[in-house]
């Protein structure tokens, strides 16, 4: 269970016991006997060189073999596991990025702005260190975002504090000074030299298919041969009961069992509304856009008009639970609220807030930053229809979705790796229901992702392999 403590201001979160509760099992067979033959459960979606890409003229190979039990010298192939879990130093965050002293320090140079009386003058401290008086003119996003920092300033800080305390009783939480002693060497990070969203865009200049006659990919255990038109225009499924590994343009990346993706970017969701399927609960984490994305060039980004045009009503099922994550930014809050979830037909019911926190239990960022904050918000709406629609499923009485309630978690050191939603949603979407995440950077068992680096955190140097076992 992802789940550490519930109390009635949120959830307590452990986005790396999620993570490791997924069997990342691969089932293989020992070498020599079976080296003819690839694992059952690998996947091989090679291509020759890189630079044969631009084209895509060349094709590549996607395999599932069955291996055959004895090899051609009568030898019996004996199967293994290598069971992998993800890289626990990701998640260990035990210093705030911004610490309380520095942000003090900061202080100094101001003075506290009024956020009631909006007060246009604040002190800064001049090389000589005397003080002296400047007028500061806020513009209208930060005069918003004060205002809106202050209405949910006390909701953070009481809600936090309960769940914080429940987790350092429990020991999930760690006081500081036992983490002094604690030796942190630099964390490598894959290359990926296999760039996602390059090959999505690659993939444009493929020749067009019938859209009506693609089907969706299933990795069985049977050989079968798929291009890479085939990957990029088809949902690719892991239905067995263990992981698979896919090897795509010389690299590995990890499937968990009972996952499906979509790898494209939003000019090509046809596939997504050609499988006839619709799903309870979609969770969507636009690229917003914003300066630093545009200066550091990390990802691209959507304009509000290309978010407004994922077609949320063809996915969504009748009464179909739709959660967004938003900046902090009041633009974009006001975007979610006044135009895009009217214009998919959703009714806004909650505004949740992502608290994050180390793993000692502090803000990663002072909470009064005039910077960045430590949390982030999810706005909750229901899919309505102007024609009353049956649920699918009369008999389920649907539960109300509380306001204002807290996800307090330590954040993944990787970027926009959010933590999971699947256990705290679970009282308000009905069993077994069908769920779509979008924009997707890793796969869920029983979800399906989309992105154009859905893949991206399924990459296996994110994970450890521990001793494998027959």
């Amino acid at each position: 269970m992802s789940v550490v403590r519930e109390l009635s201001p949120g959830w307590l979160l452990d986005h790396l016991s999620f993570i490791n509760k997924i069997s990342y099992e691969l089932h293989q067979h020992h070498e020599p006997c079976c080296s003819k033959n690839e694992p059952t459960s690998s996947v091989h979606l090679d291509t020759l060189h890189m630079d044969s890409m631009s084209s895509f003229g060349a094709s590549a190979t996607c395999i599932a073999s069955t291996t055959n039990p004895e090899n051609d010298d009568g030898g019996n192939c004996e199967m293994f596991i290598q069971k992998y879990v993800f890289r626990s130093e990701l998640f260990d965050v035990t210093k705030p990025y911004i610490t309380s002293a520095i942000h003090k320090e900061c202080q100094q140079s101001y003075e506290k702005e009024d956020l009631v009386n909006d007060v246009k003058k604040e002190i800064s401290i001049s090389a000589n260190g005397k003080k002296r008086k400047r007028c500061v003119v806020f513009n209208q996003g930060e005069l918003d975002a004060m205002e809106y920092h202050t209405k949910i300033r006390g909701l953070i800080l009481d809600g936090s504090s309960q769940l914080i305390q429940e987790g350092l009783k429990s020991g999930f939480l760690h006081p500081l000074y036992e983490k002094w002693d604690k030796y942190s060497e630099p964390i490598t990070l894959p290359l990926d030299t296999c760039n996602l969203s390059e090959l999505c865009e690659m993939a444009k200049h493929l020749p067009s298919l019938n859209e009506m006659e693609l089907q969706t990919l299933q990795l069985m255990e049977d050989d079968i041969s798929v291009t890479e038109q085939d990957l990029f225009s088809r949902i690719v499924e892991n239905n067995s009961s263990f992981t698979k590994m896919i090897t795509l343009m010389g690299q590995k990346y990890l499937l968990p069992p009972k996952s499906s993706f979509l790898l494209s970017d939003i000019s090509c969701m046809y596939p997504l509304l050609n499988c006839k399927k619709t799903y309870d609960v979609i969770v969507i984490d636009p690229p917003w856009q914003n300066k630093s994305v545009k200066r550091s060039n990390r990802y691209s980004y959507l304009s509000p008009l290309q978010i407004k045009q994922i077609p949320i009503p063809k996915l969504a099922a009748p009464n179909c639970l739709v959660v967004t994550w938003v900046t902090n930014r009041q633009k974009h809050l006001r975007f979610v609220k006044e135009e895009l979830y009217p214009s998919w037909s959703v009714e806004i019911v909650a505004e949740w807030h992502w608290v994050k926190i180390t793993s000692s239990g502090e803000f990663v960022f002072p909470l009064d930053s005039p910077h960045k904050k430590p949390y982030e918000g999810l706005i909750l709406g229901r899919v309505r229809e102007k024609a009353a629609l049956p649920l699918r499923n009369a008999g389920v009485k649907e539960l109300p979705i509380p306001d204002h309630k807290l996800i307090v978690s330590v954040p993944c050191t990787l970027h926009s790796h959010k933590p999971p939603l699947a256990e705290v949603l679970k009282d308000y979407i009905k069993p077994e229901g069908e769920c779509l995440e979008l924009f997707a950077r890793n796969l869920q068992p029983g979800w399906t992702s989309w992105g154009n680096e859905v893949l991206k955190f399924q990459h296996v140097d994110y994970f450890v392999a521990l001793e494998s076992k027959s």
